[in-house]
């Protein structure tokens, strides 16, 4: 008899604000999985429960809530307790009488809630599915993370390192993983959040917090040493494996850090995000470097201490790939994996293994866990429309021609990724060869800051000739140097400031289709890469539906739209 478990992440009182999300499991294994914001289209779907993913997830296999054999939730209120006398403390040092007074009763309010009635509030927003309930269980946030972590990495055993801006009551944990399960080494707690000074910093700078950070990260390589900045920042806080940037984070949210940031420089924080003057160029860089030597000392002394090579990581700051290059380029470290979906979305994955033994976990080789559309349904779509459309014989060649002739491509195939990378079956294609093409990108398509940099798609046999050290790299989770003597060919898909990139290696198990377009790009260019971003104009989600993808193809600057085995193209005026 077939074991259904449902796993999903709200957004919504006690579990977090961002980045909802659900996923079905059968049998031990992840059928489907989607994030509420696809639905929503609002990015990362903040304060939502995810009823369209949950529905989505049951639709999947056609089935009813009471089909289920188990709900669980990727967070434990009852572990709250832990940093009660913080927040109580936090709360009667908040200046004015008023905000002390409410930040303290809402503070013991959320305790007593978290610890009488830790899953009440769930259960009511489920009953609309449908009754009785199967049984509803929570396990700890950052044992979700780490069992995303390293359940799906094939290691036999490992550090896991999970790091966030908070769990329940913790920020960073070390985690000593077997065959048998997972063991905390070490924990870091809540205040002192690696997270949540790295989102000090992005708040800082203009951007917003859990939005932002990915920005700064690609800010950074622009930026030098500054000796005055540094000092400054250590002056503020510790680096290293005994860490504490609680100076600034000692108080939940930003607010208190940046004003801490603006006394320390004597400079108000920007107001004018995307514009940088070199300073601010320069204290990204520092940032970004001192998280790096940070995390770096964490792995080198677990590493040392736990005497295993292979390190598996996941939490929201596990998304800066330029952070995932270090940790896998440190000798001490044999081999390293990175849950794709590291933020809270991918919560859910772990909460769905973290009951498992880790070997009984295949090890994770995609995330195409969304909906699909067959051509029909996307061939009835544009008739209504009244949208003309072609067949190619050879869809991946025309396409292939297409990208080679400079045309900008919206590609929408096959099951949508689950996570934050488009990872061609969302993707918006493009040739990776020329500033010009990566340039185009930016200002008519993705409408966003034109020093930001792209990804590249390519073949996974090509990887070792592309890429310094290049091995198979299959998310968009980890940055490589480009082979110098390559550079020419990946303009378009490097960072302009060091010649950096964070690839997708792409095998044909893993997207049939997405691998024969690439490998017809490089019969035609003697390229085996294309330019690859996800498929969304800026600041909305990765689009879902056909509908969704024809909206934005004509909203954007894009030349061809491929709906599976169809393609539209705009008149010529």
């Amino acid at each position: 008899m077939t074991d259904y478990l449902l796993a999903f992440k709200p957004a919504i009182g006690l579990y977090g604000q961002h980045d909802p999300s659900a996923v079905l499991f059968e049998d031990g294994v992840p059928v489907f999985g989607v994030e509420e914001e696809r639905y929503t289209r609002e990015k990362h779907a903040t304060e939502t429960f995810p009823s369209n993913a949950i529905e989505a997830c049951l639709e999947y296999r056609d089935l009813t809530i009471t089909d289920l054999d188990r709900i669980v939730l990727p967070y434990d209120p009852t572990l709250r307790r832990k940093i009660t006398a913080h927040y109580v403390t936090d709360a009667i040092r908040a200046p004015g009488v008023g905000r002390t007074l409410s930040a303290l009763e809402e503070s013991l309010v959320t305790q007593v809630r978290s610890r009488f009635l830790p899953t009440r509030q769930i259960e009511r927003r489920l009953e609309a599915f449908g009754t009785p309930l199967p049984p509803v269980e929570t396990i700890a946030h950052h044992r979700c993370h780490a069992a995303s972590a390293f359940h799906p990495s094939g290691f036999d055993e490992g550090v896991v390192l999970t790091i966030d801006a908070k769990g329940e009551y913790d920020s960073t944990v070390i985690w000593h993983a077997t065959e048998d399960g997972l063991r905390r080494a070490r924990t870091y707690e809540h205040p002192n959040s690696l997270g949540l000074f790295y989102a000090i910093i992005t708040e800082y700078l203009g951007y917003r917090m859990f939005n932002g950070e990915g920005k700064v990260m690609g800010l950074a390589p622009y930026g030098e040493d500054n000796t005055e900045i540094e000092h400054t920042l250590r002056t503020l806080i510790e680096t290293g494996v005994d860490y504490d940037v609680t100076s600034l984070t000692k108080r939940w949210g930003t607010g208190h850090g940046v004003e801490a940031l603006e006394e320390a420089f004597d400079r108000p924080r920007s107001e004018t995000s995307g514009e940088f003057d070199q300073w601010e160029k320069d204290l990204a860089h520092t940032a970004q470097k001192l998280l790096e030597e940070t995390v770096v000392d964490i792995v080198e002394a677990a590493v040392d201490r736990l005497g295993t090579r292979t390190v598996a990581m996941a939490g929201g700051v596990a998304l800066n790939c330029k952070l995932n290059q270090r940790v896998r380029e440190l000798p001490v470290v044999e081999e390293t994996f990175v849950q794709p979906v590291a933020h809270d979305a991918g919560l859910a994955l772990g909460a769905g293994w973290a009951r498992q033994r880790p070997i009984n976990v295949d090890r994770q080789t995609h995330v195409y866990l969304g909906p699909e559309y067959e051509t029909e349904q996307i061939r009835s779509t544009l008739e209504t429309n009244k949208l003309s459309y072609v067949e190619p014989d050879d869809l991946e060649r025309y396409v292939a021609e297409r990208i080679a002739d400079g045309d900008l491509i919206g590609w929408f195939q096959g099951r949508m990724e689950f996570g934050p990378r488009a990872l061609g079956a969302r993707s918006i294609l493009a040739d990776p060869r020329t500033a010009a093409s990566r340039d185009r990108v930016n200002r008519f398509v993705k409408h966003r800051e034109e020093w930001r940099p792209f990804a590249p798609s390519m073949l996974e046999s090509a990887a070792d000739e592309y890429l310094v050290d290049g091995e198979p790299a299959p998310f968009m989770i980890d940055a490589f140097d480009a082979n110098p003597k390559k550079v020419e060919d990946l303009e378009a898909v490097l960072h302009p400031a060091d010649d950096s990139t964070r690839p997708q290696t792409v095998r044909e198990d893993q997207h049939p289709r997405y691998h024969r377009l690439i490998s017809e790009f490089a019969d035609i260019t003697g390229v085996p890469v294309v330019l690859n971003t996800s498929f969304n104009d800026h600041a909305e989600p990765i689009v879902r539906t056909p509908t969704h993808a024809i909206k934005d193809f004509y909203g954007m600057g894009l030349d061809v739209l491929v709906l599976e085995d169809l393609v539209v193209e705009k008149e010529s005026a």
